[in-house]
């Protein structure tokens, strides 16, 4: 058995797994595989209400809100957002937490002018800023819910008066939600939902149509809640996998089961760090995410012979980062409890033979 740490593409539910790969030869039974159906299809149509109605459904969503599932990852999304919500001469606050929101930044200033409310860029994204100011005339206040790359996460939410634009790629189904708190929620799927290639995004429908200037159709929101998510061909597979894997949240108790195992699992892990003399944590022990467990040697010249050992084990995507180095073990939905086991007795292990 392969214990799969990837960050993403992440693990996907076995029983997903086995139903998307039938039905790449015959879905449901129409004889067409999943990678050849008409998206315009009774089938797939079906397919993409079910999907549309288990976010709804699973996040509580509220009325006055959309539900889209669209192409691009949360990197089309950096762009999308200033394109539909800042208006020109307006500004946008931006919380820095990491690569991904100081590349949401970068692309905010074509449309307008972002202001970094708050950066922890100096410490190498340790921790999570707080005690921040948001600019009253802010369109918006952007933040990122679960950092991959150093290992935090927002425990709870800024309270705003702007709207709040959150990009949740990596967490969101993995904790309850209220999402009546944000404006504008995206993620890209292949971390908790699904496969690459689709982005789901959750939108208050009031804060559009007024950012005074003409949007290309495919980077306007409106424009594809108006067609239903089909407003060109959308990602078949990587939605019918994420309705797949949204069935399987809602069969184990919903999200609010999820979040239990997940911070069972990830207090297993931290209590294996903070125990073990040979690792230890990096981020600040309050802003720990759930999802991303980052971690390095006390020793760095270990490094390579633990990842070694772990690979004899069958550990997979451990390593670290490029940018971060060490270790990061990603603890998504799908990983089961026994594959944090065998990470804890690996390491168990790797400090009883270098002693």
């Amino acid at each position: 058995m392969k214990h799969n740490f990837g960050a993403g593409p992440g693990i996907l539910p076995q029983e997903v797994l086995k139903q998307s790969a039938a039905a790449v030869l015959d879905f449901n039974g129409t004889g067409l595989s999943i990678l050849e159906i008409s998206h315009r299809s009774p089938e797939f149509e079906a397919v993409m209400d079910e999907a549309v109605s288990l976010v709804k459904e699973l996040l509580a969503v509220p009325d006055g809100y959309s539900v889209v599932f669209l192409q691009g990852g949360a990197s089309l999304q950096f762009a999308m957002v200033p394109y539909n919500l800042l208006p020109q001469n307006k500004t946008a606050a931006y919380l820095e937490t990491g690569v991904w929101a100081n590349k949401a930044i970068k692309e905010a200033k074509i449309f307008g002018t972002p202001v970094v409310v708050a950066t922890d860029k100096e410490e190498n994204y340790i921790k999570i800023p707080k005690n921040y100011e948001v600019p009253e005339d802010a369109s918006y206040l952007h933040i990122t819910s679960n950092n991959t790359i150093y290992g935090t996460q927002l425990h709870s939410f800024p309270k705003t008066t702007a709207p709040l634009v959150c990009d949740m790629s990596s967490d969101i189904f993995s904790r309850t939600i209220n999402v009546a708190d944000f404006g504008l929620i995206y993620a890209g799927a292949q971390k908790n939902m699904g496969p690459a290639g689709a982005t789901l995004v959750i939108v208050k429908n009031d804060l559009l149509g007024k950012a005074e200037r003409p949007i290309p159709s495919m980077l306007n929101y409106q424009m594809h809640i108006d067609n239903g998510s089909m407003y060109n061909t959308p990602p078949v597979f990587a939605i019918y996998v994420s309705m797949l894997t949204l069935r399987w949240i809602k069969a184990k108790g919903g999200v609010a089961m999820i979040e239990k195992e997940n911070e069972a699992k990830a207090k297993a892990i931290y209590a294996e760090i903070d125990r073990n003399p040979l690792f230890k944590g990096v981020c600040a022990e309050e802003d720990r995410s759930v999802m991303n467990v980052c971690f390095v040697m006390e020793k760095p010249e270990l490094e390579k012979p633990f990842l070694k050992l772990a690979e004899e084990r069958n550990l997979v995507g451990i390593k670290g980062h490029r940018s971060a180095g060490g270790f990061r073990a990603s603890i998504y939905n799908a990983l089961p409890i026994e594959s944090i086991r065998a990470l804890v007795e690996v390491m168990q292990e790797f400090a009883e033979k270098n002693k």
